[in-house]
């Protein structure tokens, strides 16, 4: 399959609510913000003067969101306390592609919040894609075989990205064990410490609210192929092709090609939208509809976020007797 070329659109423009300083906003607003996350899948709220992470917990409490705890992180955060974490630590000078929050994970976040404590002096925006648009617009014959069969994130932690005691939260192999069982994550210990796990998701899910389908998953982004060649030959030497740190997989094992990687992105690119941040502004994103990517920028930048509202979508974690890369039985 060639690359496929999106056809022009005009995207929409994300919506700006002004608010005041303080959790009481938030809390007398509840219903118009919740309102238009509902019917626009994201929303700025401008002027709250959101400074810290007790700030951002402050005004999800008020809005009625419950946090979660992360789980299963590709990249390092901080932990600022409760359930407020940092954005996640990412080269400054390079952009992070369209993704959804966990989407590989069997309980997901319904929504985001994303606080600007800091704003940077330039670029640095959190870009949003309307995930069930990207679906309707991307090639049916790309679609199909993930519609199918989902798709797989195999995962090696070792010495290299995020360590299993971080991605799990425990040094306990037992508790990462059960972990493992209840979440449909197949998964293998190495005498050295390492641990290998795959799971299958679906790759098109329907939104709990409202049932539409939408393109969910982190098929493009998790992909070998986003790496830095020069990266990815060296840990390829290192470690082998099932000792990445991460990779993509069809659901039925087949490998995911360029060409494929290089579509995806482009339909997100042509799908993207967003406004530049100011101190104490505070996004609120539907997690399940819209995927997000942060731009490059240059000066401090700084942002808190809190996973919240978690649910566990119906189909989207898939354990049938596909055989998974490496020969283990899914």
């Amino acid at each position: 399959m060639s690359p496929a070329t999106p056809a022009a659109r005009t995207v929409p423009r994300l919506r700006v609510l002004d608010a005041a300083p303080g959790p009481e906003w938030p809390a007398a607003h509840r219903a118009e913000v919740l309102a238009e996350v509902e019917a626009s899948g994201a929303v700025l709220l401008r002027g709250l003067g959101v400074a810290s992470a007790a700030d951002l917990a402050a005004v999800t409490a008020a809005l009625g969101i419950e946090p979660m705890a992360e789980r299963e992180g590709f990249a390092p955060r901080e932990h600022h306390g409760g359930t407020v974490y940092s954005a996640s630590h990412w080269p400054a000078d390079a952009p992070m592609c369209m993704h959804h929050e966990q989407s590989y994970a069997a309980e997901v976040p319904g929504l985001l919040l994303f606080g600007c404590l800091t704003a940077p002096e330039r670029g640095g925006r959190t870009m949003l894609a309307d995930s069930q648009q990207v679906l309707r617009d991307l090639p049916p014959d790309l679609v199909e075989p993930f519609r199918r069969d989902g798709w797989l994130l195999l995962r090696s932690y070792q010495d290299v990205g995020v360590p299993w005691t971080d991605a799990f939260g425990t040094d306990d192999r037992a508790r990462v064990d059960a972990y493992c069982a209840a979440e449909g994550i197949r998964h293998e210990w190495f005498d050295d410490g390492r641990l290998r796990t795959v799971q299958r998701r679906a790759a098109v899910v329907a939104h709990p609210r409202t049932g539409a389908p939408g393109w969910f998953n982190q098929i493009a982004f998790l992909n070998e192929l986003t790496m830095d060649p020069v990266i990815r030959e060296y840990l390829l030497d290192q470690y082998g092709p099932t000792g990445l740190p991460f990779t993509t997989a069809h659901g039925d094992s087949t490998p995911v090609d360029a060409d494929t990687v290089e579509t995806v992105n482009a339909f997100y690119e042509a799908a993207t939208f967003g406004e530049s941040w100011r101190d104490g502004d505070v996004l609120v994103v539907d997690n399940i509809r819209m995927a997000h990517s942060r731009e490059p920028y240059e000066g401090s930048r700084e942002v808190a976020v809190v996973l919240g509202d978690p649910v566990r979508l119906d189909g989207h974690v898939l354990t049938d007797g596909h055989v998974l890369p490496g020969g283990e039985a899914g």
